[in-house]
């Protein structure tokens, strides 16, 4: 892989994390078709079987991250966002070109093809901030990667207070905020989502900050689910729109506090750690110099002694004037390639894991509105508000609880998916039993549930290193368009069409809509619970030599690869 140029410093790193946040929540406009959605159907004339295809490709473009997974040891961080934003740039464009009729008689394949090619922006968008900053923050990726992906699913609530608040409501005016937007957005911040060259050393404020990321995280996202229902419920004068978006925006601005503090006040730990901007033989501490941009290894030297002993030993072949070492193949906390990992049976098991608990989870999500209305509510924005705000709370604290129990007892972080896919069984069987009221205590407890599966991805961080990483957790988010297809599509789909026709209607109501849907989606959560207890088991020794020492142990970079 070619070098590439790392910022130095102790700033760079967290300029890097306040850019991604912008990003990140680029990366949620796939979230936005509910809001377009009926527009297409009125304005194009299309069915509702039609419509419910141009969602699977939404979900199929948000999700095809192979690409974008590989390009990620090939290309820099700003190439790679360029990639989306051209994406999101033409695929929106074509929509906004068909749903404002400024071009008519668009067949429906094209507008397939153009939505796919859209929401991969999303793809292209989250991997290019998601990988770059875990290898910027290694020694926290559990919490950063909690936060990104946090901050992805709460997206969708502020592009629905922008949508209502600004937008008033037009469909053909937020894709054209997509189509020109979001691509001028991410261009103002690509330069800042750069790799840089991580600490030695454990910095004790950096648990100090990322809390106080985490915090505010929180309070925007409480923030967009009060605006969103009051947009809903009053009407609202035009200056205090602006006021409430404005008032969001400063929100998304609040992480560049972080650098901004360290400028202003040094502390003296900041001073002493090791590869700081204040160490530096230049002043300012940003100059910039050709290094690798992966870590040489993930892993500590000691682990092989937790495996085969006799099969990975390092054989020494005497062979001319000295001994060359014969190639071994990696083991767990190493860097792995895909097709590496596509023979251990941990994989396999995070995989299905995630599989199951995503698949059943974003059956809910995906019929909510349908699910709502056969509980008998009429209005589903405020389940809709719940769901979003909890999934955002089980992303943000799935990262923080894991995090504090990996460093403090080594324990595995899919110890917490499986507790909340536990969790989701009782939850299941709470929808199946119907009760008055229920259904919101329900919902909001799928939504963290759901959240915690994305643990998943530092987990495979740690297994099989950062190097390969951002292929390697692309394969691992195949099963959420995959169990969406087989647990949605299908087994709920077909459950619901069958009640409905026999109660003579196109629309089906009642718990009985679901009521076998929960009942099988309670199992499949089981399932995924037990799975869980089985890689748990198998991946604790990994876990305490990796964090023996209460920390995530990193081998020094090397000059070269």
């Amino acid at each position: 892989m070619p070098k590439l140029v790392e910022k130095t410093g102790s700033r760079p790193p967290w300029v890097g994390l306040a850019a991604a946040v912008w990003v990140q929540m680029s990366a949620g406009n796939a979230s936005t078709f509910p809001l377009y959605s009926s527009a297409l159907k009125l304005v194009l004339g299309f069915n509702q079987q039609q419509v419910t295809l141009l969602g699977v490709a939404c979900d199929l473009g948000e999700n095809m991250g192979l690409l974008p997974g590989y390009a990620s040891n090939k290309l820099a961080p700003w190439a790679m966002l360029l990639i989306g934003v051209s994406s999101c740039f033409l695929g929106y464009g074509v929509l906004w070109l068909s749903v404002s009729q400024i071009v008519n008689g668009l067949p429906f394949w094209l507008l397939f093809i153009a939505l796919v090619v859209a929401t991969n922006s999303c793809s292209w968008f989250s991997t290019a901030s998601l990988v770059t900053n875990m290898r910027n923050f290694p020694m926290s990726r559990g919490s950063v990667a909690g936060l990104l992906k946090g901050l992805t699913g709460i997206s969708g609530a502020a592009f629905t207070v922008l949508f209502s608040v600004l937008l008033h409501h037009s469909a053909s005016d937020l894709l054209l905020f997509l189509t020109v937007g979001i691509p001028v957005l991410c261009l103002a911040v690509m330069y800042f989502v750069r790799p840089c060259i991580p600490a030695t050393g454990e910095d004790p404020s950096e648990p100090v900050y990322l809390a106080f990321l985490l915090g505010t995280s929180i309070l925007l996202a409480a923030y967009l689910v009060v605006t969103t229902v009051l947009s809903e419920v009053y009407s609202l004068p035009s200056v205090l729109r602006y006021v409430l978006v404005a008032v969001m925006v400063l929100f998304l601005f609040s992480p560049l506090a972080v650098p901004i503090k360290m400028t202003l006040f040094r502390s003296n730990a900041q001073r002493s750690l090791p590869g700081s901007s204040d160490n530096l033989a230049k002043e300012e501490g940003e100059s910039t110099q050709e290094e690798p941009l992966l870590i040489t290894s993930t892993s500590d030297p000691n682990l092989g002694a937790l495996f085969e002993e006799d099969d990975d030993m390092e054989i020494l072949l005497a062979e001319g004037e000295g001994a060359v070492k014969k190639k071994r193949k990696p083991r767990r906390g190493e860097d792995f390639k895909v097709g590496q990992v596509f023979v251990k049976a941990d994989f396999w098991l995070l995989w299905f894991v995630y599989f199951l608990g995503m698949g059943s989870g974003v059956t809910v999500s995906n019929n909510l509105a349908q699910i709502g209305y056969a509980f008998g509510i009429k209005d589903t924005t405020i389940l809709l508000c719940l769901f979003s705000f909890f999934n955002f709370i089980g992303r943000l604290a799935s990262g923080a609880i894991s995090e504090h129990f990996v460093k403090s007892r080594t324990l595995p972080r899919t110890l917490w998916m499986g507790a909340a896919q536990l969790v989701m069984v009782f939850t299941f069987v709470l929808f199946y039993m119907a009760i008055d009221h229920t259904i919101y205590v329900a919902t909001a407890l799928i939504g963290i549930g759901m959240g915690f599966q994305f643990l998943s991805i530092a987990t495979i961080s740690e297994l099989f290193g950062l190097r390969h990483f951002g292929i390697n957790y692309n394969v691992i988010l195949l099963g959420n368009p995959i169990g969406a297809t087989i647990f949605s599509a299908l087994l709920a789909g077909y459950i619901y069409d069958k009640e409905a026709e026999k109660q003579g209607n196109p629309t089906c109501v009642g718990p009985d809509c679901f009521r076998e849907t929960f009942l099988v989606l309670a199992g499949v959560c089981g399932l995924g619970t037990l799975l869980t207890v089985i890689l748990t088991v198998r991946i604790r020794p990994v876990y305490q030599a990796l964090y023996a020492s209460g920390s995530f142990r990193l081998q020094p970079q090397s000059g070269g690869h």
